[in-house]
């Protein structure tokens, strides 16, 4: 073939990579403001996580403790005697440990807000370009967990619909 030009190429440009405007140097007025404007508002989000998620995790540890309280109750449910030590167990001992673990989780979220929001408020303090580079690693780091939480939710739920139905089914047969 020869070399003439090929009416099926795809055109080509000169590819000119573009930098971004904290690299230059460049935010704007109104961007400092939105940014001065979020921060007290992530911290204040962070510090009730943190509380929330110590909340949560004493509630975790509470129902670990209420545990021998749980299978007494099961003791008394008409009709659970040979399941009802188990049972109480079983309940107390999933839900303390879904409310600890969901504490941990609500503690990550909350660091990275908060500290998002501390890394714009140092940077707008003293203007080092480092703070702000870690206020948006913060923000991504953020929302990259949240999004794998989201994941994980989604993947449980095919597993909660078999168990709903499995526990539906067995409810109907006793």
């Amino acid at each position: 073939m020869s070399d003439a030009l090929n009416p099926y190429q795809s055109p080509e440009t000169a590819f000119v990579p573009v930098k971004p405007l904290a690299a230059q140097g460049i935010l704007t007025e109104a961007m400092l403001i939105h940014l001065k404007g979020a921060s007290p508002w992530l911290r204040f989000v962070g510090i009730l996580g943190f509380i929330g998620s110590g909340l949560t995790v004493f509630s975790g540890a509470s129902i670990f403790l209420l545990v021998p309280l749980a299978a007494q109750i099961w003791d008394r449910a008409p009709g659970s005697e040979p399941f009802s030590a188990v049972m109480g167990m079983v309940f107390s001992g999933s839900v303390g440990v879904y409310c600890i673990g969901l504490g941990v989780l609500l503690f990550f979220l909350s660091l990275f807000a908060y500290r998002f929001g501390e890394k714009i408020l140092s940077y707008l303090r003293n203007g080092m370009e480092e703070d702000l580079e870690t206020a948006f690693r913060n923000n991504k780091n953020f929302w990259k967990f949240l999004g794998i939480l989201c994941i994980i939710s989604l993947a449980f739920i095919p597993f909660l619909i078999i168990g709903s139905v499995i526990a539906v089914a067995a409810a109907a047969l006793f």
